[in-house]
């Protein structure tokens, strides 16, 4: 089973989506998408202040995690998390908290998140496979915070390779905004053929 924490706009892109994953992976597949109510306060590991806008981080993400284990755990399925931007890094951060992932799709994630980098470092990677993204303009913004996205990701592909997960970095074209549900698409497609063509119900 797919898992995508995703808000009312990733919804509306759902369809489509599903489709690409389709046309990308010759797998079965089931995707559960659990929408989101505050962006900032269930997705994020710990609380932060704000680093665009007034509104600051929650650190609502072990509760909402808890949620997720409770909903997916009664499929009995294998599970592969993922999401775009902050959910991209709520599906990093919940592959170090529990194995119940055996893979993490985290396209253009938030890793310009105080202390993730860090958290990284002293903790251990339970998923087996992990697709990260970026696009090749998100990096070049005025926000200080924000700019280190792509150092941030590199220095994460580096440590997880080195720490003997399959993982992959591709850049896209564009901002952060630019084709959300296509390189979330493109995430989960990714680990749909790693597992093989036995899918993931």
């Amino acid at each position: 089973m797919l898992i995508q924490m995703a808000d009312g706009y990733d919804l509306s892109l759902m369809d489509g989506e599903i489709l690409a994953i389709r046309e990308m992976a010759d797998a079965d597949f089931r995707l559960l998408a659990l929408e989101v109510d505050s962006w900032n306060d269930c997705l994020s590991p710990w609380k932060a202040p704000a680093v665009f806008g007034r509104e600051g981080f929650g650190g609502g993400a072990e509760e909402t995690l808890g949620e997720v284990l409770r909903i997916a755990g009664e499929s009995g399925k294998t599970l592969c998390i993922g999401g775009y931007s902050l959910a991209g890094l709520f599906a990093l951060w919940a592959s170090y908290r529990t194995n119940a992932f055996c893979g993490v799709a985290a396209a253009s994630p938030s890793l310009w998140y105080p202390g993730f980098s860090e958290y990284m470092r002293a903790n251990r990677i339970r998923a087996q496979r992990v697709y990260l993204s970026l696009g090749d303009k998100e990096e070049k913004t005025r926000n200080p915070v924000m700019r280190t996205v792509g150092d941030r990701i590199r220095e994460a592909y580096e440590w997880l390779n080195g720490a003997g997960v399959e993982c992959t970095l591709e850049w896209n074209s564009g901002n952060h905004f630019a084709d959300p549900a296509g390189r979330t698409a493109r995430a989960f497609a990714w680990n749909l053929r790693r597992m093989g063509s036995r899918g993931i119900g």
